[in-house]
């Protein structure tokens, strides 16, 4: 049964993030992902169902769109392999009980975090903060206390909230703090700092790799949000075996 539903489990995540793809494109554009087909986003052709297949598709196209043969970026299996994989990691983790249906729901804002502020270098407030939102309701229902809760998303959003204000929007942007709560909401207290310290000190390690290698400057800017979404879910996963160990 657990290769079963591990396989449902693995298809349904590959659907999921064939949708958020869909998703992210339509965010780029503007355009409403409630309304209209997918389209290629070079010749704008109307897909059809098997050109929809997760995964599949893009291996049987060889990357290309059928119409143009323009190269289909990665990031579109990427996109579907890392939602399967994650949903995966909380089913074995969790099994079929609450945690695991939150994550169902929450974890999608946080690919679409990720993904969309590694390519564009933004974190957009129509996804955080629906993010956080759910993510309250799915603490609340879980049973975390309101109180622990307000405590961590003041600590996630007020760590941003006052490195904005004294570098005038410098160091961190606005999205950061948004981020900061929904990971606040989600985590709660004290994973929510366990994963603010991750995220630092693997941003710090990657970045000083890419100045090394001379793909950075010391001035360039960092998409921070992918390092923050990472860290959340790493935590939320497996901070447990870390507090369990300082405890």
């Amino acid at each position: 049964m657990l290769v079963f539903w591990s396989i449902v489990i693995g298809l349904f995540g590959l659907m999921i993030g064939s949708f958020l793809n869909a998703v992210l494109w339509r965010l780029k554009v503007r355009k409403s992902f409630l309304r209209g087909r997918s389209m290629c986003p070079r010749c704008r052709r109307t897909l059809k169902p098997v050109e929809l297949i997760p995964l599949v598709s893009f291996i049987l196209l060889r990357g290309r769109c059928r119409r143009c043969h323009k190269p289909i970026s990665w990031w579109y299996p990427g996109i579907e392999l890392m939602t399967a994989l994650l949903f995966l990691a909380s089913w074995l983790r969790f099994g079929a009980t609450g945690p695991f249906f939150v994550d169902l729901a929450v974890f999608p804002f946080l690919i679409l975090i990720f993904a969309y502020d590694a390519r564009e270098s933004l974190i957009l407030d129509r996804v955080s903060l629906p993010g956080a939102g759910i993510a309250l309701i799915g603490s609340l229902l879980l049973g975390l206390s309101f109180w622990n809760l307000i405590l961590s998303a003041i600590l996630g959003a007020g760590f941003f909230a006052v490195q904005y204000f004294f570098s005038n929007g410098r160091w961190v942007g606005g999205g950061d703090i948004r981020l900061g709560l929904l990971m606040g909401l989600f985590l709660g207290w004290p994973s929510v700092l366990l994963a603010l310290c991750l995220a630092y000190i693997g941003g710090s390690v990657v970045g000083i790799a890419l100045i090394a290698t001379r793909r950075k400057k010391w001035q360039s800017a960092m998409p921070f949000g992918t390092y923050l979404t990472v860290a959340t879910v790493l935590i939320h996963l497996y901070g447990y075996r870390i507090l369990y160990y300082f405890s």
